[in-house]
């Protein structure tokens, strides 16, 4: 009885370690999550939100003079270049918890604060060609976002929503589904400014 107990539990331990490896490799699902996961840090809630919040301002609710047509092109361009400008942004924490952000250069990390920056070895965190396509893709997505806004069409557009009322409907999601795939293929890696390595929860430097 003792052999059939001891034979009966091998096999579970042999069968639940044959399972582990398997278990560990990711599941469509998982890469379809974290290309959904991607996208939203691809454009930076706080971009989004200032657009949001200054637009109905600034373009006068849809009803735009030259002025405000001049104000809501600055604002697109500004947060169109927040959006680009975060993703060559990166962080890492330090041995005393702290974490510090910088731009991402084909040597390394060029950081902002760091006092110990020359004696760190930050050549793992250099330009990568992914960089540019998550640049790319945030540029893209933010100018279906802004571009397609009720107000911005308004202002610029405003025949837009009867002659290509489908087009209007259809390219956000469409664009997002895109974008989503295309993170599936080039993971984003970074954890840029706004968005720091996870698990951390000493304050920021």
């Amino acid at each position: 009885m003792a052999v059939e107990a001891q034979q009966s539990t091998d096999k579970i331990i042999n069968s639940s370690s044959s399972k582990a490896p398997r278990d560990a490799v990711p599941t469509i699902g998982d890469r379809a999550f974290k290309g959904v996961g991607d996208l939203i840090k691809l454009l930076p809630s706080g971009t989004v939100f200032l657009f949001q919040f200054l637009s109905p301002l600034l373009t006068n609710t849809g009803h735009c003079s030259t002025v405000n047509k001049y104000l809501t092109g600055v604002l697109l361009l500004v947060c169109g270049f927040s959006c680009c400008f975060s993703s060559f942004t990166d962080s890492y924490v330090d041995d005393d918890g702290k974490i510090y952000y910088g731009v991402v250069t084909k040597n390394g990390l060029w950081l902002f604060s760091d006092p110990k920056a020359g004696t760190r070895d930050l050549s793992k965190y250099k330009l990568r060609m992914a960089d540019f396509v998550h640049a790319s893709l945030a540029l893209v997505v933010f100018a279906v976002v802004a571009l397609l806004d009720d107000n911005t069409v308004s202002c610029f557009y405003p025949s837009l929503v009867s002659k290509e009322k489908t087009m209007v409907m259809v390219l956000p999601p469409v664009v997002g589904g895109v974008a989503s795939f295309v993170f599936m293929l080039f993971p984003n890696n970074r954890h840029g400014i706004g968005y720091p390595p996870s698990g951390t929860t000493t304050k920021d430097s």
